[in-house]
């Protein structure tokens, strides 16, 4: 399909939702969103004109194929993303398909493939033609295993590699445009370096051509194919903290100041933005990245990866990083990045995917709760409810991961076949169940107000 007949919707050539709000118009995807968030669609329309709210819709994936759009930002409910992807180490189309399934079936709300190995644009056309939810790269990855090494990157290359994905019907993209060579002797006392794979390409590609960043040299470029696509921009943390004795350093915060910049820059080409934190953090410096991500950025959506509040839970980084995520989304955050628990030690398989969502789903529901979001606690009354009432199956059915809980449930020690109808679990027993106890309290107070 030739360039010219791109467009969004409407096939006009600049059919971003961001133009096509600024211009008054309500497009069919911000009449969806609204109607799942439970906002007026003219607060949709305002709020996308703004830049506050995003909706990563690639016109591509949204005609061709089955996006459901969502919506990103301050005054929506918290959205989580799910990373997957090949490595040069292993996995195929067929097991990432099923990554990408699991994902989605557990409430991953957008999906980053971030392959690095083979088959890479194979595997990325069969994730968009089958996600139901927004599809998400980072384009420099492919761009360097079309190279011998990070120095032989060219300018033309990297938008080669953009234009090809956006026209396969990606939704947003991270780029990485805000790490500059400036920032790099900033990073020189850090514990741990850049620990960005593709802020540390760039930095390598400065050092060896003493240039300029060519993400940041490009960038209008970058916006010219994003304008075509209604591709959205994630501002990508090349220099996001890799440790906690590294968080919230000058070079952190540097980029997050330049970032500010090319969100201007990109609101001014009508492409959506949102803008990409840290990484490893401690709980009391959380609040003071989302703050200063809204003032720099001037409240362009921030999407944080968790941020992981311990660097001593390898194996168990999946929970260390919902902490962070539920502290960052209760301060503003609008999108969680999951971590796996096989987070720093490998690639994570189709059980480490189905944990990691659920960890900040979880995550990003308490903020939800927190935020006092409308409706963000009814399921959670009503599992009370049921478990008041010792309504097993109805508990099961509004738990996040519904056969966890069931096979627990069954399978405790002591639990037989009657077991199901039970008014008590095998943690207390029947004599010390104290939802019984409070059954039979109730009776007794009924009763004698009777009387």
């Amino acid at each position: 399909m030739a360039d010219e007949q791109i467009g969004g919707p409407s096939g006009e050539s600049c059919a971003t939702q961001m133009h096509l709000a600024r211009t008054g118009k309500i497009t069919d995807e911000m009449k969806k969103v609204a109607e799942r968030e439970g906002l007026e669609p003219e607060f949709v329309r305002a709020e996308i004109s703004v830049g506050r709210l995003i909706i990563p819709s690639n016109g591509l994936h949204y005609k061709q194929y089955d996006l459901k759009p969502i919506a990103i930002g301050s005054a929506c409910f918290c959205k989580i993303n799910a990373n997957i992807g090949n490595s040069p180490a292993g996995s195929d189309l067929e097991n990432e398909l099923r990554k990408l399934e699991v994902a989605i079936r557990f409430g991953a709300d957008t999906i980053m493939d971030l392959s690095t190995g083979e088959h890479i644009a194979e595997i990325r056309q069969a994730i968009i033609a089958q996600s139901t939810v927004p599809v998400g790269t980072v384009p420099i990855y492919e761009a360097l295993t079309r190279v011998e090494k990070p120095e032989n990157l060219s300018p033309d290359l990297v938008l080669e590699v953009i234009s090809e994905q956006a026209r396969q019907g990606v939704d947003f993209m991270t780029v990485h445009a805000g790490i500059l060579l400036e920032h790099l002797p900033l990073t020189a006392s850090r514990v741990t370096g850049i620990v960005s794979r593709g802020g540390a390409a760039l930095a390598k590609w400065m050092l060896a051509h003493h240039e300029q960043n060519l993400l940041y040299t490009q960038f209008d470029e970058i916006l010219d194919i994003a304008r075509r696509y209604d591709v959205t921009l994630s501002l990508g943390d090349g220099l996001r903290p890799g440790c906690l004795a590294d968080a919230n350093d000058q070079a952190q915060f540097a980029e997050l100041s330049v970032l500010g910049e090319l969100t201007l820059r990109a609101w001014e080409r009508d492409v959506q933005v949102m803008i990409e934190g840290p990484g490893h953090v401690p709980l009391d410096k959380i609040a003071v990245n989302v703050e200063k991500e809204i003032a720099l950025c001037h409240g362009a959506p921030f999407y944080v990866l968790g941020p992981l509040v311990t660097d001593i839970a390898a194996g168990h980084d999946h929970i260390a990083s919902a902490i962070g995520g539920a502290m960052a989304a209760w301060a503003g955050a609008s999108l969680l990045c999951y971590v796996t628990p096989r987070e720093h030690l490998g690639l994570p398989d189709v059980e480490d995917v189905k944990e990691g969502v659920i960890a900040h789903k979880i995550a990003a529901h308490a903020a939800d709760i927190a935020r006092g979001r409308r409706g963000a606690r009814d399921r959670d009354d009503a599992l009370s409810r049921a478990r008041f009432d010792f309504d097993w199956e109805k508990q099961f059915a509004l738990a996040l991961d519904p056969e966890k809980p069931r096979v627990m449930h069954d399978t405790s020690a002591g639990a037989d076949e009657s077991f199901d109808a039970a008014r008590f679990c095998t943690m207390c027993g029947e004599k010390f169940c104290s939802l019984r106890a409070s059954h039979d309290l109730r009776d007794a107070l009924q009763s004698t107000k009777g009387k």
